[in-house]
């Protein structure tokens, strides 16, 4: 019987302050969101400029994917974040002084290459500041922080809606953004980094204020210079590692192939499409996904561990292909009730994303690779994650005109069904499994 681990404040703590990452991520995607109503005012949008200002921050991100996994393997998870958080500073800046749409584009280019970098930097470091039992509550902490960081964007798009003050929209992420940076010269550098990189002393210090039984962890093993060193870009297609790379990849394409983020980044647009004719009444709207979205993760949070990932995997997915399809059959009808069935099937669709895709998939992708490349690994299956971000960003106002609303979310739904088979047939459970089990389970799987 295993020894039951203790959680332990240094933990929480570090984690909580890494999460900052993720509210910064949560907010820079989905301001946009509310600012967009004002800025195709302002600017004179054409559909494909609009897309283009939500989508120029997805290519910033995967630029971030190509080489945050890199960086974090080669120079440290603390130090990533300390450069994501100047990067955030840097790209707030920018965009809420923006003077002409191109100005606006680069501060948003910015903001999404630092975006790309933490969506992989804040989940691996907590992953490796946690013990087994508390990982998944600990690592989902970053999904809940994405959560909060997106209503904040809509709590603040509302309150600058009346003037439509876009520029303040953009500013406040200042705030976190300083938070981040200060906050990060109280925490260490992860054990799993420091021991792959001969300091294996100093790793076991830090990993004892975590881990009760530290004989059995990854980093007990390294014994040698060999060992010590990152492993090649070419381990990552080893047999060992390819059944892992193939899940990871697979779980993150299908996590924004199913939509979520059209509803994140177009809520309001949604809204209107719906029937709620002024701005503010769309962010208003809108705010209620916010919260639906937080407090669902926040139940994600205490069930995670609890349940299981597969088990909400599946409840989850399954939930937002139902909503996706009402939703569809909403948009066939006339008058008040596509307004009320679209707000309660975007709640619905929005709260089983966020006990299932939503937290989910960044911890299983922090929790399956070897700790040599993990950070490289991680940043291949968030490379795909923001690629398939950008083109379903890119796409869907032109979806809708080409396929017309119903048949756009019924699109959506199909696909959530090839999600639910993936996650059947492909992804293990990894609950109360140790990095070093996961490990073993991957090193005796083909593909």
């Amino acid at each position: 019987m295993k020894k039951k681990q203790k959680f332990t404040s240094f933990s929480l703590f570090t984690s909580i302050v890494a999460a900052i990452g993720g509210l910064l991520f949560g907010y820079n995607t989905s301001v946009i969101s509310g600012a967009l109503l004002f800025l195709k005012k302002s600017f004179g949008l054409s559909t494909f400029n609009q897309e283009m200002l939500v989508s120029i921050v997805l290519i910033g991100a995967l630029l971030g994917a190509c080489f945050g996994g890199l960086i974090t393997d080669k120079l440290g998870r603390k130090f990533t974040l300390f450069f994501t958080s100047i990067l955030f500073i840097i790209g707030t800046f920018v965009a809420m002084n923006a003077n002409s749409i191109n100005i606006l584009l680069l501060g948003r280019m910015i903001l999404g290459f630092a975006v790309g970098i933490v969506s992989l930097a804040t989940p691996l470091y907590i992953s490796e500041m946690s013990d087994p039992q508390h990982r998944g509550a600990l690592v989902s902490l970053n999904q809940f922080a994405v959560t909060i960081g997106i209503l904040l964007a809509y709590i603040i798009n509302y309150s600058f809606a009346i003037d439509g003050n876009w520029r303040a929209m953009f500013a406040f992420a200042l705030i976190p953004a300083f938070a981040l940076f200060i906050l990060l010269f109280f925490v260490p550098e992860t054990p799993t980094f420091l021991a792959t990189h001969g300091k294996k002393k100093k790793a076991l210090k830090i990993l004892s204020k975590i881990l009760i039984d530290t004989k059995n962890s990854e980093i007990s093993n390294i014994e040698n210079n060999k060992e010590k060193k990152a492993a090649s870009w070419s381990h990552l297609f080893s047999k060992s590692v390819r059944p892992a790379l193939f899940i990871g990849i697979g779980i993150s394409v299908f996590q924004q192939i199913t939509g979520i983020n059209i509803v994140i980044y177009y809520a309001p647009t949604i809204f209107q499409l719906a029937g709620f004719e002024s701005a503010p009444s769309a962010i208003l709207a809108s705010m209620g996904i916010g919260t639906i979205n937080v407090i669902m993760t926040f139940i994600a949070l205490w069930l995670i561990d609890l349940v299981g990932r597969k088990p909400l995997l599946k409840v989850g997915i399954s939930g937002m292909v139902i909503s996706l399809t009402v939703l569809g059959f909403a948009f066939l009808a006339k008058g008040t009730l596509v307004s009320m069935v679209s707000v309660v099937s975007l709640m619905a669709y929005v709260a089983f994303f966020a006990i299932g895709l939503g937290p989910i998939v960044w911890l299983i992708i922090s929790e399956i690779y070897p700790m040599g490349i993990r950070g490289r690994a991680m940043g291949i299956a968030t490379f795909a994650n923001w690629t398939t971000n950008y083109i379903i960003t890119l796409s869907f106002l032109t979806l809708i005109e080409i396929l017309g609303k119903s048949f756009t979310f019924w699109l959506y739904a199909f696909i959530g069904i090839i999600a639910l088979w993936f996650v059947i047939k492909k992804v293990p459970e990894t609950k109360g499994k140790s990095l070093k089990e996961i490990q073993k389970f991957f090193k005796n799987k083909n593909i």
